[in-house]
């Protein structure tokens, strides 16, 4: 279209806007309503609102693709993997019925794939190889008080055998020394042997500290009358000799108590060529809401979530072997709330934010500090605002990855709290004594704040709600630009679709962003009516892709450059680049994202050539598949490049 007929047409729905909202004041609200919308219609999308503020659209799924994503990763295929297990749906978990989808971006085409557990509140991270870890899930679904029709609880299983474990199956009786009441077990369980104790100075035997095995056990019959209410000793029912010495249960109070969701020990790969997921060890523990972080040795470590009688799993920590494929426990003990954001450093260490997204008590192990893993080293870092309403919270090491800046946005109350924080905060883990210091505010309290690199440097701020889960109609329909050198938020276009619990965002190679799940309570303001999940997928545009001119070009290279290595590539833009960002893909769930960071290359153009630096540090790159972008002086990227730094 020329510029003369683009006046022409602007001018023409001008007057038809004028119309239509002179008629509006004679014929009611739908009028005018309509003639608003309209009109937002045709400002969002001229071409100068576009290059400012960016645009956002709705992919619509047929009906049969569609599902609750709760779980989303980058692939390095360039497909998105797209998980919802049971979906948060009672239905879905007690059918079996366990949903996964691959997403095309660029085709459009949609994959069914089989899913062989549970994988609603699972873990997951990327892997050196291009899979992607997937560990826990879900065993049971939470229980409300109400619909509890049998008492129970944990039951703590004691064995001071010295010399054996002991295995107790599944549906095994245990009753109370003094309450006479009678308990079932739900599940096996392998009780290790007791441990022998001796005086360190004289070498003398003091004792045997018994080993301890727990497990979820329930009262024989329904009701009330078969609840407990103090602690009581229990004897095992089936064991004979000196196993009927050595083994005995120990249980506090087993009530009809809501029951919290349990986790399961699965672990998976999904594999991006062969799409389909291929078992592995399971873990050591059960875990419903794990967070999943690699480590400098290129282990991964799992943190956190709910166990197999949903309780807090108490601050056992355990990693993954890529190469043999194997779990095994870390040597100390600390814990966390679920869902923990714990990043790798460059020295090695663990930074923990204090964001999280769920579980545990309000006092324990939410205080953001650096972590030796090794040595079980915890240094607080002070200066938090806020530091009560960190549940719900988002944080992203901020790009470059060299500067290791951390920003922290939003967050809630511990809980179902209605509390949010509009606050922003930045640490910088280089100075000698880090502490938090505030950025710019938001317009509201936020809780489930998505965030998303940009290959610009730029964060993308988008969506959550004022309370827990968008109680009171309370999500919020804005997006903001962070600029990292500005240290600004820039208010940008507003999304379509509210994005609360279960909900996440995923660069995608193109440069544009994907937004899916979202999970409210209640679907009005009075907090009548039940909400329902939201299915729809939607990408934001970011402002740099309608810019005036072409985005700069690359091809070519190698697809491996290892850390200190070079790789050179082609690029008809080489004179106009200004930077190059290795970003590592996200995988993304409850406002948890720990593995996308964006690294800065060094570079040297020389005409059509572009050859760029990977750095050597291997915590700085850990190693994987990343996506290369170059921008130009304008902010505009390319497409990005695959490359594996081995």
């Amino acid at each position: 279209m020329n510029d003369r007929a683009g006046r022409r047409r602007a001018r023409r729905l001008a007057i038809g806007t004028a119309v239509v909202l002179a008629l509006a004041g004679m014929n009611g609200p739908w009028l005018y309503r309509f003639s608003t919308e309209k009109y937002h219609q045709y400002k969002i999308n001229k071409p100068e609102y576009k290059a400012a503020n960016g645009k956002w659209e709705i992919i619509d799924f047929p009906e049969e693709y569609r599902q609750n994503t709760i779980h989303a990763a980058l692939l390095r295929t360039g497909k998105v993997l797209l998980v919802a297990g049971s979906g948060n749906d009672q239905d879905n978990f007690d059918a079996k019925k366990f949903d996964t989808r691959i997403w095309d971006p660029v085709k459009g085409t949609i994959k069914k794939v089989p899913t062989p557990a549970d994988l609603f509140c699972t873990g997951h991270t990327q892997l050196a190889n291009g899979n992607l870890l997937i560990a826990g899930g879900t065993k049971r679904y939470e229980k409300l008080k109400g619909d509890v029709t049998k008492a129970g609880g944990l039951m703590i299983v004691h064995n001071e055998n010295p010399d054996k474990p002991i295995t107790l199956p599944a549906g095994t009786t245990f009753t109370g020394k003094q309450n006479g009441k009678t308990f079932v077990s739900k599940d096996p369980v392998l009780v290790p042997r007791a441990k022998k104790v001796f005086d360190k100075a004289t070498g003398k035997f003091l004792r045997n500290d018994p080993g301890l095995g727990r497990i979820y056990v329930e009262a024989q019959k329904r009701g009330k009358k078969y609840e407990t209410g103090t602690q009581d000793n229990y004897r095992v029912h089936g064991l004979k000799g000196a196993d009927a010495k050595n083994t005995y249960g120990i249980a506090q109070k087993l009530a009809l108590d809501k029951k919290d969701f349990q986790g399961i020990r699965d672990a998976f790969e999904f594999d991006p060529v062969a799409e389909k997921y291929i078992k592995v060890d399971p873990m050591k523990e059960a875990r419903w809401y794990p967070t999943l972080t690699t480590l400098s040795d290129g282990k991964i470590l799992s943190v956190s979530g709910l166990d197999d009688i949903g309780q807090l799993v108490p601050g056992k920590n355990e990693v993954f072997d890529p190469k043999t494929k194997k779990w095994t426990y870390t040597d100390k003990v600390r814990q966390f709330p679920t869902y923990p954001a714990l990043f790798l450093m460059q020295n090695g260490k663990v930074f923990y934010s204090g964001s999280n997204a769920g579980y545990g008590p309000d006092d324990v192990g939410r205080e953001p500090g650096v972590w030796d893993v090794d040595t079980n080293k915890f240094s607080k870092i002070p200066g938090l605002s806020d530091p009560t309403l960190m549940e719900t919270s988002g944080t992203v090491l901020l790009p470059p990855a060299q500067d290791e800046k951390y920003l922290v946005v939003g967050g809630g109350g511990v809980g179902e709290s209605e509390e949010s924080s509009e606050k922003t905060r930045i640490v910088d883990l280089k100075k000698a004594d880090p502490r938090f210091e505030d950025g710019p505010s938001l317009d509201k309290g936020t809780r489930y704040p998505n965030a998303s690199i940009l290959p610009d440097d730029s964060v993308l701020i988008s969506g959550g709600s004022e309370d827990y889960r968008g109680r009171g109609d309370s999500n919020i329909f804005e997006a903001r630009l962070y600029d990292t050198e500005k240290n600004e938020l820039k208010r940008v276009a507003d999304p379509l679709v509210g994005r609360n619990y279960h909900s996440g965002s995923i660069l995608l190679p193109d440069g544009r962003v994907m937004f899916f799940g979202s999970d409210s309570l209640y679907a009005d303001a009075a907090n009548t009516k039940p909400g329902e999940f939201e299915q729809r997928i939607e990408i934001y545009t970011p402002p740099y892709l309608y810019g005036d001119g072409d985005r700069p070009s690359l091809s070519g290279g190698p697809q491996t450059i290892e850390r200190g290595g070079t790789g050179t590539f082609t690029s008809s833009d080489a004179a106009k680049v200004k930077k190059v960002r290795l970003i590592r893909p996200s995988a993304a769930t409850h406002v948890t994202d720990v593995d996308q960071r964006s690294i800065a290359l060094d570079f040297e153009a020389s005409g059509s050539k572009l050859t760029v630096t990977v750095p050597e540090n291997r915590n700085l790159v850990q190693a994987g598949w990343y996506m290369m972008f170059v921008t130009d002086a304008d902010g505009t990227p390319s497409k990005a490049q695959w490359v594996k730094v081995p």
